[in-house]
Order: C-alpha cells, then sequence, then structure tokens
C-alpha cells in the first residue's frame, strides 16, 4: 500500500523539476519561443497549486482511494500526451493536464498515510514519505539531464515523459489491488462557494509570483497580489458561517486553529520558501555567476536533497521525551548552515567540498524541522480531518515554493545583475543571510508548535489518567 502510494509522489515530483532541465531541448525541438516555453514550464505548477484544496476535498467526499487512482490516470494520460506533442501549445495544454492529475493525486497520499498506519507504523510511512520528496527532486534533476544528453531512440526530451507511461499503468493496476477503500467521511456536498473563492483568491496570489519576475513586476502583478487579500477574508468568513450553521466547508479552518498546527505550518511556509529559492539560485550563482559546470552545481543541490531524506528516517532515533525539541533545532541546524553558506561564498569556497558539506547540513536541518512537525499534526487531528490537513500541507508547501523562487529569486537577480562574479558572490552572501533570517522566524514558530504539542499530550494524558480512576 504504501509503495503505491509513494510511487505517485515520486511520479509528480519529478516531473515538476525534469522540465526545468529538458527546457532548452523543448525549445529546439518544437520551435517554442521565450513566453511559450515559460508557460509549459508554469502551467504545471498553477494547475497543481490551484487545484490541490479541490483534489483534498474530493478524497474527503469520495474515498481517497478512488481519487489517488483516478489522479494516477489522469496524470499518466497527460504525460504520454506530453511526450507526443508536436507544437508548443499542445505540450502546454497537455502540462495543465498533467497538474490536474498532480493535483488529484498527491493529497490522498498523506490522507492514506494518516488514516492507513498508526504508531510507529506511521512514524516508519513518514519517514519514507520525506526520503520520496527528497528523491524526487533529486532523481528529476538527474534524469532530465540524462535523458537529454542520451537522445534515446533520437527523440530528445520525450522519454522523460513516456517512461511515465509503464509506471503509471503498474501503479493503477497495484492500487487497485492493495489499496483499502475508503468510503466518504464527510458530506458529499461540495461547497461550491468557498471553492471558487478560494481559487480566486489563489490565482491572484500565485499568477504575479510565476510571471511577474520575467516581465519586470508590471503594475498588474502588484493589483493582482492587493486583490488576492480581501478574497481570502471572503473566503475565511464564508467558511466560518458554513462551520457555525452546521454545514460542511471546503476547507475546515479548524485544522489550523489547532494551536500545534497552525504555528507549524507557519513554520514550513517560511522555511520552504528558502528551499525552493536555494534550489532556484544556487545553479544560477554556481553557472552563471562563477562558471561553473552543471555536474558541480547538480551534486551541491543533490547533497542537500539527500541530506534532507537521511533526517527523514532518522529523527525518531531521539529521545522520545526531545521529539518536541526536534523542528526548532533543526530550524536553527538550517539557519546557522544559511549563515556558514553566507560564509563560504564569501571566502571564495563556492567550488569547495565546504560548500556541499555546508548544503548537507541545511538539508539535514531542514528534514529535521519539517517531518516532526508533520507527525505531530498527525497526532493533533481527528481522523475526519485527515484530508484537510493533507490538503494544507500540500498548499503550503507549494504556495511556499512559488513564493519564494518569486521573492528571494528577484532579490538575488536584482543584486547580481551586474553580471560579474563578484556582483554574484556579494548577492549571494546577501541572500544567503536573509535565508538564515527566515530560518530563525521558522525555529521560533517550531518551537511554539512543540510546546502546544507537549501541552496537548499531557491534557490527554490527565484526561487517560481520570478515566481510569
Amino acid at each position: 500500500m504504501l509503495v503505491v502510494l509513494l510511487a505517485g509522489q515520486l511520479m509528480a515530483n519529478m516531473d515538476s523539476a525534469i522540465v526545468n532541465v529538458a527546457a532548452p531541448a523543448v525549445r529546439v525541438d518544437l520551435g517554442a519561443n521565450d513566453a511559450e516555453l515559460e508557460l509549459i514550464v508554469a502551467v504545471y505548477i498553477l494547475a497543481y497549486a490551484l487545484l490541490l484544496p479541490a483534489g483534498a476535498r474530493l478524497g474527503d467526499m469520495r474515498g481517497y482511494r478512488s481519487v489517488y487512482l483516478g489522479g494516477a490516470v489522469v496524470f499518466t494520460v497527460a504525460s504520454v500526451a506530453c511526450g507526443l506533442a508536436l507544437t508548443p501549445s499542445m505540450l502546454i495544454l497537455a502540462r495543465t493536464v498533467q497538474g490536474l492529475g498532480a493535483a488529484l493525486m498527491v493529497p490522498q497520499i498523506l490522507t492514506g498515510i494518516q488514516l492507513g498506519f498508526g504508531g510507529e507504523a506511521r512514524a516508519r510511512a513518514l519517514a519514507l514519505y520525506a526520503v520520496t520528496l527528497s528523491a524526487g527532486a533529486v532523481i528529476g534533476q538527474v534524469a532530465g539531464g540524462l535523458v537529454v544528453h542520451l537522445d534515446v531512440f533520437g527523440l530528445s526530451w520525450r522519454p522523460a515523459f513516456l517512461v511515465n507511461a509503464p509506471v503509471g499503468v503498474v501503479l493503477v493496476a497495484l492500487g487497485w489491488r492493495l489499496l483499502p477503500v475508503n468510503g466518504s467521511v464527510r458530506s458529499r456536498r461540495l461547497d461550491s462557494t468557498g471553492m471558487l473563492l478560494l481559487a480566486g483568491a489563489m490565482l491572484l496570489f500565485v499568477v504575479p509570483l510565476v510571471f511577474g519576475r520575467e516581465r519586470g513586476w508590471p503594475a498588474w502583478t502588484w493589483l493582482s497580489l492587493a486583490l488576492c487579500v480581501p478574497l481570502f477574508v471572503a473566503f475565511v468568513r464564508a467558511e466560518g458561517r458554513i462551520t457555525r450553521s452546521g454545514g460542511y466547508p471546503f476547507v475546515d479552518l479548524d485544522v489550523v486553529r489547532i494551536r500545534t498546527v497552525g504555528w507549524g505550518l507557519a513554520a514550513i511556509a517560511v522555511s520552504h520558501m528558502t528551499y525552493a529559492a536555494i534550489l532556484f539560485t544556487m545553479p544560477l550563482h554556481l553557472q552563471d555567476g562563477l562558471g561553473y559546470s552543471p555536474l558541480w552545481a547538480g551534486a551541491s543541490v543533490a547533497m542537500w536533497a539527500a541530506a534532507f531524506g537521511v533526517a527523514g528516517v532518522s529523527w525518531r532515533r531521539l529521545p522520545e521525551r526531545a521529539w518536541h525539541l526536534a523542528s526548532p533545532l533543526g530550524y536553527a541546524l538550517l539557519a546557522a548552515a544559511y549563515v556558514g553558506i553566507a560564509g563560504a561564498v564569501g571566502a571564495g569556497l563556492s567550488g569547495s567540498v565546504v560548500l556541499v558539506l555546508l548544503l548537507g547540513a541545511a538539508g539535514l536541518g531542514l528534514g529535521l524541522g519539517y517531518l516532526p512537525l508533520v507527525a505531530a499534526f498527525t497526532a493533533s487531528i481527528e481522523s475526519r480531518q485527515a484530508a484537510d490537513l493533507s490538503g494544507f500541507i500540500t498548499t503550503v508547501l507549494q504556495l511556499a515554493g512559488v513564493a519564494g523562487i518569486a521573492t528571494y529569486g528577484t532579490f538575488y537577480l536584482a543584486l547580481a545583475e551586474a553580471g560579474t562574479s563578484a556582483s554574484s558572490v556579494r548577492a549571494y552572501v546577501v541572500v544567503s543571510l536573509t535565508f538564515a533570517a527566515a530560518a530563525a522566524v521558522a525555529t521560533v514558530a517550531a518551537a511554539r508548535s512543540g510546546r502546544s504539542r507537549r501541552v496537548f499530550i499531557e491534557q490527554q494524558a490527565q484526561q487517560w489518567r481520570l478515566a481510569e480512576s
């Protein structure tokens, strides 16, 4: 069961990363212009991010098994369409549908782990989930370059998508046999008002972040970002009214009001912004700024992802009484690693093993911060809230990634616009220090989440003792 769920996560993560590496080959083969190439990369992110909440809610209404398998079918068919695309427009459309498939499939993975595993089994499942997240990023980067380099059967970039066909078929067949049937746990009525309000607010937030940097942040991008705020407020108020009336909202905001979850999601959002940004800015610094090879840039970033996976597997070996401290300590390590990266870059060590080790320490810190929080979330909610929690986590990760690339990426490019190695070094030192400040904020938020989690456990234990007496 777990292998089936994690295979879907791996496919979605790989295809999110692989197209960035294959983009130059796509441009040559299909004759895509800059705007079309940007859309080929961006529409997957847009569809994925915008439809994640709807995917989580559908899983709650129809059962995560059926929605997961449906998403896997859509993703597989769309991948084949990507691999067979003859024009940029065909590829853009196929990538949009692929993002829809991922949005249906991915939220069900954490839901399945929460509902299908408990205790130590859930802890092991979450550890493997962390390894899958890191493996998807690494494999996507490496596989994209390898596929284009090998030019299998003269197909250039196309096998990067076509390989999903046999994988998807096996995934759906195994999922049909192994995933347990899980019926509806909530009303089958969909809160269409909440869905439209949230989709509109997210659209106004994501579109300018995806396209604004390349277009020089024109006035419409700032107007869009300003308008998303009242729409989010309207969404929260509408969901609150439905909850108070005893109805079924599109998103159960009570999940976020649990202090363990609220503070923890804030820590995850702030830290993941820096993670997405470093995946974007570090290759630019190493290749465009200093002239290092793509191989060195890829290996450096891969060390981060590998260390993240190691943290996911090993954090449970800490003494149980210290589990609530794992996340703040992890994010503190992340902040220290960012300071070290700033020092190493400033000292001219960007091409040395020192930078690789510091990136590994950062990945270890991020993993130690993230996974204990997710484990605490799943222990703090009721089973009926599993889909809402899964939707919150996956949506926060996606939105934070987009926001991190837009904000920190723009900041780095603005500071390094002189195009010299010296300007790139200065820019990366400054940006790394801003990463450290963000990680420090995540440390505080994680500490608040951990304290709330400890109080929650103590209250539960007291209730159990009273019940036994």
